[in-house]
This record gives C-alpha cells, structure tokens and sequence, in this order.
C-alpha cells in the first residue's frame, strides 16, 4: 500500500534516475499529460526526457502511420501522443528497459526487482559462480541485496538442519550453480533499506565554564618581538672613557709569582 502510495505521489517534477524504475509506460503518458502547461517542464523538457530514457526506451514514431505503431504495439510498447515543445505533438513508443543481464543492473535500479528475480537474471548469465563476477557489477548487486554463498558436494547441500535449509527459512532465494560434484549455493535476500546517519556535534562546554573564564585576561603578545629578533644595541663612543676602556684580558688579581709557581708544578706532574 505504501508503495502504491507513493507512485501516486510521483510528478513529473519529483522523478529521479531511480524513482523512475517505480512506474509504467501508461504512467508516463498520464504525468506528461498533466505538466504539459507546467512552465518549467516546457523550458526543461530534455532534462525530464532524459530521466525517463533512464529506465524506458522511448521510440518517436510517425502519427498518421497506424501500421507502425501496430509494430510497436506487438514488441510490447505503449503508443501515445504528447506535448514536448509549446503545442507540438509528437507520437512515442515506450517500453520500460528490461533486465536480463547483470550488466543491465545499475545502482539506480538494483532495489527495484526482488530477490527471485536477481537469482533470474544470475541464472541467465552465470557459469563460474559468484567470483566470476566483476566486483564492480557484485558492488552494486550487494548495495541492494545481503549475499552470502557456500560450496558443498552435492549429498551434503541439502543437509536437513544445514546452511541450506535455515537460509531458505529466513526468506532467501537460492542459486545452486554446479561445478562437478560440489554445487555452489548462492543465497539472495532484499536488504532493508536503514536511514542515512547524521552527524551530531556534541558542545561540551557548559555555562560555569563559560563564566569561569570570564575573569581571564589574556595577554596580548602578537607586536611583542620574538627573543632572537631582538637587537643588542653596540656601545656608545661617548659612554667609553680611560677608566672602562681596556684591550687587555683580566687574568685575575692574584699573585704573579705563586700562579706561575703553580703551573710549573703542574708541568712536573
């Protein structure tokens, strides 16, 4: 009932590359119909075309030929009329894009079929199991469905109280692929659809520590000059006088004599 609901919902305006694959080719006709007076889809026009090519194939055939759209009509197309461009009409063959092949499942529309008919269309291209698999095709089949698989002989798949049996119970759909005399099980289930996490940012700063650094002052110190940029400033001539002036070195103010003493015992040694 949601479902139904919500394809009720869909306008031309609100379709997407993946809502698309929701409605049929009677639905098309019925949503252009009613925005052909709608300002935006005259002037977007490709845009919405171009959404609806996505998930349909859509085929421009002549309007007065009754014996082509016959044609068409056979291959399964619906055949109407619709305003593209101000008061032109033009006549269109849609038939939805079917999905055969692995390399037809895109991100778009991997949770538009159900689990029986992936395991159809695995079935259809399959050969070497799961691994045979680009992993970009698995990328997407797994985006939609919970996989797993296993490789038994053949006498022990079916193992009453096995694998086998508790997946089936728990609504999967099953792709048995031989290799011999082992089958690989392939299991397939619908994967729910969980919200998208947002992110939450916690402020772990309260009101007191608000007001507790209140009273700080902090120093401003973004013009005061790092240590090493500091200039030492040189003497000044007139400051020198024959008092503080010398170009001798200080060797202290003890006895000459007894230093020497001192150091020529120092020699002994």
């Amino acid at each position: 009932m949601e479902q139904q609901a919500e394809k009720k919902a869909l306008t031309l305006k609100t379709l997407t590359k993946s809502t698309v694959w929701d409605i049929q080719e009677n639905d098309i006709f019925r949503m252009w119909e009613g925005a052909d007076k709608d300002v935006e889809v005259k002037e977007n026009y490709r845009h919405f075309v171009d959404i609806i090519r996505s998930a349909f194939m859509i085929e421009e055939v002549p309007g007065d030929s009754k014996l082509i759209q016959a044609k068409y009509e056979k291959l399964g197309y619906k055949v109407a009329q619709v305003k593209l461009d101000g008061d032109q009409k033009i006549t269109w063959a849609i038939k939805k894009r079917p999905i055969m092949r692995v390399t037809d499942l895109t991100y778009e529309n991997i949770r538009h079929i159900t689990a029986a008919k992936l395991i159809e269309v695995l079935d259809r291209n399959f050969g070497g199991g799961w691994d045979s698999l680009s992993q970009s095709i698995k990328d997407i089949i797994e985006s939609g469905f919970d996989i797993s698989t296993t490789t038994l002989p053949k006498d022990r798949l079916h193992k009453k109280g096995g694998l086998y049996e508790k997946k089936v119970a728990d609504g999967f759909e099953v792709l048995e692929v031989a290799k011999g005399s082992w089958i690989e099980a392939i299991f397939a289930k619908v994967k729910p659809e969980s919200e998208k996490p947002r992110m939450k940012f916690n402020s772990f700063s309260s009101d007191e520590d608000e007001d507790d650094d209140a009273d700080v002052i902090i120093e401003d110190n973004y013009n005061k000059p790092d240590e090493d940029d500091v200039e030492i400033e040189g003497p000044n001539d007139d400051d020198i006088t024959e008092d503080n002036y010398s170009t001798m070195m200080d060797l202290g103010s003890g006895d000459p004599d007894e230093e020497a003493e001192n150091l020529s015992d120092y020699g002994d040694e």
